[in-house]
C-alpha cells in the first residue's frame, strides 16, 4: 500500500479474528508478501496462546539473517516498536537501509505462481473452489489479478482484506473494487483510508457513488468531486439520501 505500512492484514490479526491454521501459516511465513507484514506478524505470534504457533513464529524469525533485517529497520518509516523489539535481540538498523519491503521469507511453492495475462476467472474461481481459508487467503496476497478479482468478494473478511495487501494490487483493480457493489462494507473503508490510493480521483469518485460505502466517508469526499459528478450524484437514487441532497446544495451554493 502506502509508505508508513498500514496493512489490512495485520489489523485483522491485531483484532484476534483469525483461527489457528491461518495463524500458523503466518507464522511459517508464508503469508504476508511484505517484510514489514512478516515482521510484523511474527513478532506479535510470539505472545500467541498456541504453543505451536508462538514456537513456529520464533523458528521463522530465527530464520532470517540479522544482515536482512538490519537493512530493513533502517527505512525510515519502520515503526519504533520494531527497531526495539529488535534492538533487545541484538540487531540495530544498518547503516544503509534498502528501499525493498519485497518478503524477507518466501514459503510459497513456485509451481503456485500465475501468468496474469493467460488466467481467466473460470480458470481461478475452479482452482480457488478446492482451496481452504488459508491457502485462499496466501492466494489473495500472491495470487493473480483473476484470483484478486473473485476473492475481493468473498464472505470471510479475513480473505477479501488480504486482496488489499497484495503487492501486486494495481490502482485500476483498486478502482474496480471501490466501485463493486459486491464488495464487503470493510474492504470499502480500508481503501478509504490509504492515501495513496486516495491521491486517484477514480477511487475518490467511485467510492462516493458507491452505495455500500460508509455515508460518513462519502460525506466527506464530496468536497473532492468535479461539477459533472456532484450533478450526477445529486441525481442518483442509489445512494442515501443525505449524499444526495448535501451534493444538490452543494451545486447550488457554487452557483451563487
Amino acid at each position: 500500500m502506502e509508505s508508513g505500512f498500514a496493512s489490512p492484514l495485520l489489523e485483522f490479526f491485531k483484532r484476534g479474528e483469525v483461527t489457528p491454521d491461518v495463524k500458523l501459516l503466518a507464522a511459517q511465513g508464508g503469508l504476508a508478501p511484505r517484510a514489514h507484514e512478516q515482521l510484523g506478524l511474527l513478532v506479535l505470534l510470539l505472545r500467541d496462546s498456541d504453543p505451536e504457533i508462538a514456537s513456529t513464529a520464533e523458528k521463522t524469525l530465527q530464520s532470517i539473517p540479522s544482515e536482512a533485517i538490519s537493512a530493513f529497520l533502517a527505512r525510515p518509516d519502520v515503526p519504533s516498536e520494531l527497531r526495539a523489539f529488535f534492538a533487545d535481540r541484538g540487531i540495530e538498523p544498518a547503516a544503509a537501509g534498502s528501499d525493498s519491503d519485497a518478503a524477507l521469507i518466501d514459503t510459497s511453492p513456485k509451481a503456485d505462481e500465475v501468468d496474469d495475462d493467460k488466467e481467466d476467472e473460470g480458470t481461478a474461481l475452479q482452482r480457488l473452489q478446492k482451496m481452504n481459508v488459508p491457502q485462499k487467503v496466501q492466494r489473495a496476497t500472491k495470487g493473480s489479478r483473476e484470483e484478486r478479482a473473485i476473492l475481493i468478494r468473498d464472505p470471510n473478511k479475513m480473505i477479501s482484506l488480504a486482496v488489499l495487501s497484495s503487492p501486486k494490487l494495481t490502482i485500476t483493480e483498486v478502482e474496480a473494487f471501490a466501485r463493486a457493489g459486491n464488495v464487503a462494507e470493510e474492504c470499502l473503508r480500508t481503501i478509504a483510508y490509504c492515501r495513496a490510493w486516495m491521491k486517484n480521483y477514480n477511487v475518490v469518485a467511485a467510492l462516493t457513488r458507491n452505495p455500500k460505502t460508509p455515508v460518513a466517508i462519502s460525506m466527506n469526499l464530496l468536497s473532492r468531486l468535479t461539477e459533472k459528478d456532484l450533478r450526477t450524484l445529486s441525481t442518483d437514487r442509489n445512494v442515501p439520501d443525505v449524499l444526495r441532497v448535501t451534493a444538490r446544495k452543494k451545486l447550488v451554493l457554487g452557483k451563487e
